[in-house]
């Protein structure tokens, strides 16, 4: 069997995936580069994979070393929270809290705002990594839009918060659509959603005559906006309570629903629990 990896062969990984070049990561951990490039070749032994191409340009990871690189920064964030997290579970106040990029920041000040008395330890990932991290118990919750579309991990649950939908934002400048079977026709559309409906939506903007341009997160969509005064395709939840002088929400085209869900394991947090109707009406969910 082989042997699991050291703190310090994955902290190497992770500088040699940031930095591009083995020297440098070692001079940055302070170790020499021959001893660099040893821990290197034993860590691909282990893997039976190839981990970095390494030319006199540098050192770029292959999909294996880019595996292993987000799985390190899995790893060695979970031990640098360890004493913190100790410590706040001595009180018994803390919750571990995680949600997907697009909506943290706008769950995490609502969670906040309206639960002062808890510690929440606010954790953002893709939605398949955080659920992994309430059945491995070192989350207590996870709010996510796919839990419908994935198979859940023995020991969680799901709760649906509420239903969201797409709808057209509308900043300052930008025009209405358009009627007809191509109401959208030659203009560019912004778009973005938190579940794995992103191809299905850019096909129906195309029918509609759209140029679509997806956006990274749902605040990058909504900028993008608001910078070209162009029309943007977002969840309602997006701007639940952001939107600005001038802005407004109208329905979109075609009718798309997202569920967003929070998942825990089978006895899950009694606060967060009871703050559920509440973040629903603020988040706009049906």
């Amino acid at each position: 069997m082989p042997s699991l990896p050291s703190v310090d062969d994955l902290r190497l990984v992770q500088a040699v995936t940031r930095t591009g070049a083995v020297g440098t990561a070692a001079r940055e951990l302070r170790i020499s580069q021959p001893s660099a490039s040893q821990r290197l070749a034993r860590l691909e032994r282990a893997c039976g994979a190839k981990l970095f191409e390494r030319d006199t340009r540098g050192a770029r990871p292959t999909p294996a070393g880019a595996e292993l690189s987000r799985r390190a920064d899995h790893i060695l964030g979970h031990l640098e929270e360890v004493y913190g997290a100790t410590r706040a579970a001595a009180t018994g106040r803390q919750l571990v809290v995680g949600t997907f990029s697009s909506l943290a920041p706008i769950l995490f000040p609502i969670l906040d705002a309206d639960l002062p008395d808890l510690d929440i330890q606010q954790q953002v990932d893709h939605g398949q990594f955080l659920v992994e991290r309430v059945a491995e118990g070192t989350m207590d919750a996870a709010f996510i839009a796919i839990a419908e579309q994935m198979s859940l991990p023995r020991g969680t649950i799901a709760r649906r918060v509420g239903h969201d939908e797409l709808v057209l934002f509308v900043p300052p400048g930008a025009r209405p659509p358009g009627r007809g079977r191509q109401p959208l026709k030659d203009r560019p559309i912004a778009y973005s959603t938190y579940d794995r409906g992103s191809e299905d939506i850019h096909a129906r903007l195309v029918a509609l005559g759209a140029i679509p341009r997806r956006g990274v997160t749902l605040s990058t969509t909504v900028a993008m906006a608001r910078r070209r005064a162009h029309l943007a395709l977002i969840p309602r939840s997006a701007l639940a309570t952001e939107l600005r002088p001038g802005e407004h929400l109208i329905a979109a085209p075609f009718r798309y629903r997202l569920t967003l869900s929070v998942v825990t394991t089978p006895t899950p947090p009694k606060p967060l629990l009871r703050h559920l109707p509440q973040l629903r009406t603020t988040l706009n969910l049906s």
